[in-house]
């Protein structure tokens, strides 16, 4: 059953928004290896060009977002979580009109363009602002079920996206259905969507570091005004991770799993493509699999689990069981075990939520958004190094000169790298939680 404080009228608004924009986002997932492969190698199965594009794209992303994330991150720590939503999710919806208006090869390479461009700034945005607000708004003991139950949500609308793409009658109605979704994404959550209730939090904690007394505190709470701070350095990202060994270890943690996932998801599409001449229904029916575990992960077992489990040890049975299923990605024989892969995302998912809850016990009220976007940003600077590994050993198995017939050798890398990650999750002992403003769970989120 979900706590009190994480079905408040905020946190379900911040729910719903989520839901709705990713389902608008990943309802062209299944569709565009196609659409992708049909604008530069028509009648095709295997294109190289199409697979360098893709990783040209992503490490360009990843660029971007290395140096926007802490950025957007620490500018929602001063003027707002809601406010640092509206400019990626409007970004987001651009490119989607423009492939909603037609696929031909032209359109294409504009989309692709735009994409790449509205992408530095935009991919994980929402996932990282996402992150602040819930860290805002729940106390420290129920945030590990308060994030699973955000990661749960963006599972459903995997699902409930790639379900709809499965049954819309082609490829372009995909996209258009998808812009719209976006728009009504992004009015709902300027209409609905309270701002965070951060201004307790971060008053109070001026407040204390200026060593005021009682009377003054009181003043304080009633003014709306947020203390100014400059935006990140590459020297505040630096002592943020030496801040805390914890935090140092989380943040390898995530560089090393990001890097493997990334690489699994650059090249899973195109070598079901090659190999088992997957196409958009296909594809659909495989996501569909892995947001239905993703939800039964996030939305039953994880809250149980943090119960009892604490979430270093959440944290490792997520990547190993990762590995895992990219590992049965690799070796696949039949189309019957990639499906039968695909259901091991039920423990494999725990890894994300587990994650970020560990990184914001290492902060304090007023840095959560920071934290989460340097996070994020590894994440990115992960995704920069992807795909000059993936994309040409991906290209390389799966063309006729490859070394050795290994078709998936790609994602055995892939899954080598996560093995990293879950090694040194390993050595993450119960982290110290930096005291946090919101102890009393009875407080309500102000809607």
């Amino acid at each position: 059953m979900a706590e009190k404080t994480i079905v408040s009228s905020g946190l379900g608004h911040l729910f719903m928004t989520v839901f709705v924009f990713n389902f608008a986002n990943f309802m062209v997932v299944p569709a565009i290896t196609d659409v992708t492969m049909a604008a530069l190698c028509p009648g095709e199965d295997e294109c190289s060009l199409a697979i360098y594009l893709t990783g040209v794209q992503q490490a360009i992303t990843g660029m971007g977002s290395l140096v926007m994330m802490p950025l957007i991150g620490n500018l929602s720590d001063n003027y707002g979580r809601k406010v640092m939503l509206t400019l990626p999710m409007l970004l987001t919806t651009l490119p989607l009109v423009i492939l909603a208006y037609s696929m031909e090869r032209n359109f294409f390479f504009a989309y692709y363009a735009l994409k790449t461009l509205t992408s530095m700034i935009c991919e994980g945005t929402v996932l990282c602002l996402a992150h602040a607000y819930v860290a805002d708004n729940v106390a420290v003991p129920r945030r590990a079920s308060a994030f699973g139950i955000l990661s749960g949500v963006s599972s459903c609308s995997f699902v409930f996206g790639n379900l709809s793409t499965r049954f819309l009658p082609n490829t372009a109605s995909v996209f258009q259905v998808s812009a719209a979704v976006a728009m009504v994404s992004v009015v709902y959550m300027r209409i609905f969507l309270p701002e965070s209730s951060m201004d307790a939090a971060i008053i109070a904690a001026s407040l204390k570091e200026e060593t005021v007394n009682e009377c003054l505190l009181e003043k304080g709470s009633t003014n709306n005004h947020r203390p100014f701070r400059s935006t990140p350095s590459l020297h505040d990202s630096i002592s943020l991770l030496r801040s805390s060994w914890t935090f140092s270890q989380a943040a390898i943690v995530a560089f090393f799993s990001s890097l493997g996932e990334l690489g699994l998801y650059s090249a899973l599409l195109y070598y079901l493509k090659a190999e088992f001449h997957f196409n958009k229904d296909q594809f659909a029916d495989l996501l569909i699999i892995n947001g239905i575990a993703g939800i039964i992960s996030q939305m039953v077992l994880m809250p149980l689990l943090a119960r009892v489990i604490n979430e270093e040890k959440i944290l490792a049975i997520g990547l190993v069981f990762n590995c895992v299923h990219m590992f049965l990605y690799s070796v696949a024989w039949s189309s019957w075990v990639i499906y039968f892969a695909a259901t091991f995302q039920v423990l494999a998912i725990f890894a994300g939520p587990s994650l970020r809850s560990i990184v914001s016990k290492q902060v304090g009220p007023t840095e959560q958004g920071k934290a989460q976007g340097c996070i994020t940003g590894l994440c990115s600077f992960a995704s920069i190094v992807s795909p000059l590994i993936f994309s040409p050993l991906t290209a390389l198995f799966l063309s006729d000169n490859a070394p050795f017939v290994f078709p998936g050798f790609s994602l055995v890398c892939a899954a080598f790298s996560v093995m990293i990650a879950f090694i040194q999750s390993l050595m993450i002992r119960a982290p110290h939680a930096v005291p946090d403003s919101k102890v009393d769970d009875s407080v309500p989120v102000e809607p």
